[in-house]
């Protein structure tokens, strides 16, 4: 790619990314209280209160009699709160950040909706070089490293059920070559792990395994990102290896979880 899919605004406002992530958490996740806002925001309490306010306020979230705050009619779209990315995400932050501790590195879990992917969980490294915080944000499936993942367990019926070229009338620049896109997920199923090599973005590299449930169905997509001046060919297999295992453990976990 000549540029990155997702470039940060030159006059970033804050109190609006905040709101945006607050809003993104109850859509995905079903409800959360005010402490748990501030801590994922990292802001404090009052903070987070006058954010949720706001978003009540709006529409955009409602407080139960339990003090609990929900996705609001403008995003009726939202999952009640033991939805599968809610238990998702709890199943498996605690591992992200064993895998951060282990490797250094920015870790994510991502999950696929339709021609789209969304980073559902986050943990950042400590270095001063690192890959930010995607949490909340939708890229294009076939150019992240877990939508790759997904889209290879896809039948061909499936895959071009979600690339049917009618969803693209409006957009056809954004439909990918669908013969391509076969040949590199065949190649893909064979591997069982991507290697993202500044596909989404420039100077990022990163290397993904799948999470699959009890039946083998791939839910979501488990990722190390890192940048590519520090990306060194021959760790591969030892990421490829601590990714696994770590994928393994958040799949019994979430067995467990039902």
């Amino acid at each position: 790619m000549d540029k990155p899919l997702k470039t940060p605004p030159p006059y970033p406002i804050a109190s609006v990314d905040h709101a945006l992530r607050a809003a993104t958490v109850l859509q995905m996740e079903g409800g959360a209280t005010v402490s748990g806002i501030a801590e994922r925001l990292g802001v404090a309490r009052s903070t987070a209160h006058r954010i949720l306010a706001m978003l009540v306020y709006r529409d955009f979230a409602v407080q139960d009699d339990d003090r609990l705050y929900r996705a609001g009619p403008v995003l009726e779209l939202a999952a009640h709160s033991q939805s599968l990315v809610s238990r998702l995400r709890a199943a498996a932050l605690p591992h992200l950040r064993r895998v951060v501790d282990l490797l250094d590195e920015t870790t994510n879990l991502t999950v696929r909706t339709g021609d789209t992917t969304r980073f559902i969980a986050s943990v950042e490294c400590r270095q001063a070089l690192r890959v930010g915080s995607r949490e909340g944000m939708v890229f294009p499936a076939h150019r992240t490293t877990a939508g790759l993942l997904l889209l290879a367990d896809l039948s061909d019926e499936e895959l071009e059920e979600v690339y049917d070229i009618e969803h693209y009338r409006d957009r056809p620049a954004d439909r990918p070559d669908l013969g391509r896109l076969r040949a590199e997920l065949k190649r893909l199923r064979g591997n069982g792990f991507v290697v993202n090599k500044e596909r989404s973005e420039r100077g990022l590299t990163a290397v993904g395994v799948p999470v699959r449930d009890r039946d083998g169905t791939a839910l979501a997509g488990l990722s190390v990102s890192m940048p590519s001046v520090r990306y060194d060919a021959r760790r591969l297999q030892s990421l490829v290896t601590a990714l696994n295992n770590t994928a393994r453990a958040v799949e019994r976990d979430l067995g467990e979880d039902r």
